[in-house]
């Protein structure tokens, strides 16, 4: 029996609103762009993919356009033509021919984990071992810059039960109006809610200390990436002292630097983001390496979009620890349901998905009507193999 063989790749961007801008230390989102990436094989099955960034380029080196030109010229030619379930050979080929670039490389991984399951009929989880959760808890974030304005939006989330973790973004304000803006919610909240904040390395380390200690006095159970992403040693003295979990994020590229912050003891729990690590198959190490050091796991997002999102809730579903929760809230934050079926957040969590590979489908009328090509579309396809095109 022959095998299938990867006959083109589609990929397309995707501008959609945000119900809210978006506010962070080093930028503000008024919307997200999609990147998306399609696989046909010659068996008729088709894996979708996605990646995204936050904020254009200005919380990484990766935007929506860069990554789509990542994979139309230089990682789909050496795909074409390829048996599609061959995934540990075909990434270690793209790896040695692109270098960094670990958001596109996420987008084609996700694309062949999704075709390998439909051809098989198993879910992404089933292809890593299994799920121990089939559903998962999902904070919200908090990140208007109006304190009234986020108090309200947490009781609705609360009232709806759909969230009871929220994450405040700060660091954009004085420390001091951002002590005030996180004490006010948090009492506000009382006990019905966990209170994080997420600060994007907005701090210097001597601001940090006495930051952090502040906001434990007021019921703060966790600072995420409080100082600049370099500065590890700087990390690791501030979880020394810390009685709130300190957690790393922005530093965390795959699993060579997971070891290098649990080494250090740099951080009490680690943001896991399919995207920053570079795919599925890193980000499952670098929760590995987090557990060997006992480091706790969180569940990271970087915004993405339904299709992300699944992805990464079938991996973190299979982590044994997952004591922090997750953030995978991405969908909720845009105006428009992009799923022909809605992904389930009830319960203050989100259902993993049953049906095979990704387990969803993308609503293609809704997907045309905010396709920046206008539907016009950029394909790679196998003749190009042949003619050298």
């Amino acid at each position: 029996m022959t095998s299938p063989r990867i006959d083109r790749i589609e990929t397309f961007l995707v501008d959609l609103p945000t119900i809210r801008p978006h506010r962070l230390s080093m930028t503000v989102m008024s919307g997200q762009t999609l990147m998306i990436v399609r696989l046909y094989s010659s068996d008729g099955t088709i894996g979708m993919g996605e990646a995204t960034t936050i904020g254009g380029l200005a919380y990484g080196a990766e935007s929506p356009e860069s990554m789509k030109l990542t994979v139309d010229r230089y990682i789909a030619p050496l795909l074409l033509g390829e048996n599609p379930a061959n995934i540990n050979a075909l990434m270690a080929r793209i790896r040695k021919a692109v270098f960094d670039n670990h958001f596109a490389k996420c987008a084609i991984e996700m694309a062949l984990l999704d075709h390998l399951g439909k051809s098989r009929g198993m879910s992404i989880s089933s292809l890593f071992g299994g799920r121990l959760h089939d559903r998962l808890p999902v904070a919200w974030t908090l990140a208007s810059g109006d304190t009234s304005k986020d108090i309200a939006e947490a009781q609705e989330m609360l009232d709806q039960r759909r969230h009871n973790i929220f994450k405040l973004k700060i660091g954009l304000n004085t420390v001091k109006a951002d002590i005030a803006h996180v004490t006010a919610i948090k009492r506000e909240l009382g006990d019905h809610a966990r209170v994080r904040v997420d600060v994007n390395q907005a701090w210097s380390e001597s601001i940090a200390g006495p930051a952090i200690a502040a906001l434990e006095d007021v019921g703060v159970e966790l600072v995420e990436q409080p100082i600049a992403l370099s500065n590890r040693r700087g990390m690791a003295r501030l979880a020394a002292k810390a009685n709130v979990a300190i957690m790393a994020d922005e530093p965390l590229h795959g699993p060579e630097t997971a070891f290098d912050f649990a080494s250090a003891g740099a951080a009490d729990v680690f943001a896991v983001k399919i995207m920053q690590s570079g795919g599925l198959y890193a980000a499952a190490r670098v929760a590995a390496i987090a557990d060997a050091a006992g480091i706790g796991l969180y569940g990271g997002t970087m915004l993405e979009g339904a299709v992300g999102t699944i992805a990464a809730a079938h991996l973190f579903s299979t982590f044994a620890h997952l004591e922090w929760g997750t953030e995978l809230f991405g969908p909720l934050l845009l105006t428009e349901e992009i799923l022909t079926e809605p992904l389930d957040y009830s319960e203050f969590s989100l259902k993993i998905p049953d049906g095979p590979g990704l387990g969803i489908a993308l609503d293609e009328a809704c997907l045309n009507r905010f396709r920046r090509d206008g539907a016009q579309r950029s394909v790679h396809v196998v003749s190009q193999l042949k003619t050298g095109s």
